[in-house]
């Protein structure tokens, strides 16, 4: 279902849609959030915390609002200890020294797959001509460039979705994934994958609700809201997801 171009991906049903989204809590800050934008942690039968980029392993989880460089300052001085201690009451814990970055593979990976599979159905284009052309003709949803991409060449698409959509004028653009064409074309399999583009609101929805994870832990929260619409496809998704 095509979004109305005089309907904003913000618009007051996807604040009421956010505002309805279950709320978790983070162990480090006490501060409550959508699930979405957390990241879940379990612990193995062994007792070793791990990510859980998709949130649905089973058993009890301890949720993290903060970004990675937080993240690893609380660990460095023990408070990351003691929440999760807490969190996971009476379970002999092992907290691995590299749970920052065990965390932002995992989502990375969690990204990366999604992508992977939204080719398998088709909905996932690349290349700059057939990605335009679609753009031109009010067919895509979302936008996307490597980190490394070519400001020309970004700029074109970024104006052809613009113009499909009839939004000349708005500043919309794609957003810049933190990962390069390196990253893209092996997680793709095609040879340097520069940008991307979907043709289906559903599937930007279930592309953007890893996404907006990641972001949020590398410390780009605001990135995805300042380009593709405020993140009210990952509201969409969020009517779907499991607790």
């Amino acid at each position: 279902m095509r979004i109305p171009h005089n309907e904003p991906l913000g618009s007051a049903a996807s604040a009421q849609s956010a505002k309805d989204q279950p709320e978790r809590r983070c162990i480090l800050t006490g501060d409550h959030g959508s699930r979405d934008d957390l990241v879940r942690l379990a612990i193995s039968p062994d007792g070793l915390v791990l990510p859980d980029a998709l949130a649905r392993a089973p058993g009890r989880g301890a949720w993290l609002g903060t970004s990675r460089a937080e993240l690893e300052t609380a660990l460095a001085k023990g408070k990351l200890k003691g929440a999760l201690a807490r969190a996971f009451k009476g379970a002999t814990l092992d907290i691995p020294a590299d749970l920052p970055e065990r965390i932002e593979a995992a989502l990375r990976r969690a990204f990366t797959d999604r992508i992977g599979l939204e080719m398998k159905t088709g909905k996932l284009l690349v290349g700059s001509d057939r990605i335009a052309e679609h753009a031109r003709g009010g067919l895509v949803e979302w936008l996307a460039h490597a980190s490394d991409a070519g400001e020309d060449g970004s700029r074109k698409l970024d104006q052809a979705w613009r113009v499909g959509l009839e939004e000349e004028g708005s500043g919309r653009q794609g957003l810049t994934l933190p990962l390069d064409r390196a990253a893209l074309s092996v997680a793709l399999g095609r040879d340097n994958v520069v940008h991307l583009a979907l043709t289906d609101r559903d599937a930007a929805a279930r592309v953007e609700l890893p996404l907006r994870r990641l972001l949020r832990f590398l410390g780009q929260g605001e990135a995805s809201e300042q380009a593709n619409g405020g993140g009210a496809a990952v509201s969409a998704a969020s009517d779907t997801a499991t607790n």
